[in-house]
């Protein structure tokens, strides 16, 4: 039995102002095991980023509880909690690389900066170290002196990917990490994705608002819609018998998995049934 890596245990947020506060995430359970690949799927608004970044450490639930590797982190002291963070075990690949990388220095230093942070090596260290991971995202090691803007979309993507693997994390986030890419290059990026899950045990959690783009890359799907989890189980099962009317509809809107566009009157019968 795989080793549970995260647990989010009835996880509740709440922002905005005293007396105008808003709950973003309702009583989220979630787990994801040591090299499980899931898919987070929900519209804009539902709480996806609010979900990751909770995860992250970045916001502290209002109630409930986060554990990774066994260790309960929403309620570490903020020096501790930073200091877990510098550990690199939960990684985040954002959606266009541009808005994440210095478009100012080269590719190299962004990659190494999360390893000099952390602390501990010696500069020669850190040069091959990020010499390894460029060549396990298919990149040359001379790549490390360009700036973001001397790449292609692809490249920057590889870049991005790199920056997260060089602190050997046990799980990556990946907010819609193909979306902005051309086909070609989306297809070479999810290929990567693929392979470094299974070479490195990785646990991958895609989030999405396209449950067609991710059902063929996870072993679980897990949909969020307006900061509940209304559905949980493995992709086929999800896909061939949806419980909640949003899956059907997800499942419904998109063809390549539905095995037909579904009719305009059952996607109105669907959203009638909605909470």
């Amino acid at each position: 039995m795989s080793e549970s890596l995260l647990r989010m245990t009835d996880v509740r947020v709440e922002r905005g102002l005293r007396g105008a506060r808003k709950q973003i995430l309702h009583g989220v359970d979630l787990t994801i095991d040591t090299g499980e690949k899931v898919g987070l799927i929900g519209e804009s608004g539902s709480g996806k980023t609010t979900l990751a970044r909770t995860i992250l450490g970045l916001i502290t639930p209002t109630a409930g509880s986060v554990e990774i590797c066994g260790q309960r982190v929403d309620d570490l002291p903020a020096a501790q909690r930073r200091a877990h963070r510098r550990t690199g075990t939960v990684q985040y690949v954002f959606q266009d690389p541009l808005l994440s990388l210095d478009p100012d220095i080269p590719v190299g230093e962004s990659i190494a900066e999360g390893l000099i942070v952390r602390g501990g090596l010696d500069r020669g260290v850190v040069r091959s170290k990020v010499a390894a991971v460029l060549s396990s995202v298919g990149l040359d090691a001379d790549v490390a002196v360009r700036i973001p803007a001397e790449l292609s979309g692809g490249q920057r993507q590889r870049i991005a990917i790199a920056r997260a693997l060089v602190l050997d994390p046990a799980l990556l986030l990946l907010d819609e990490p193909v979306s902005a890419l051309d086909s070609v290059n989306r297809i070479q990026i999810l290929k990567l994705l693929t392979e470094l899950g299974h070479s490195r045990q990785l646990a991958q959690l895609f989030i999405s608002h396209d449950l067609g783009a991710v059902a063929s890359l996870v072993d679980r799907i897990v949909v969020l819609y307006r900061g509940n989890i209304v559905e949980d189980g493995p992709t086929h099962q999800v896909i061939s018998d949806p419980q909640h009317p949003y899956t059907a509809l997800l499942v419904g809107s998109a063809p390549t998995l539905s095995g037909g566009a579904v009719t305009r009157e059952r996607r109105r019968e669907l959203r009638l049934r909605l909470p």
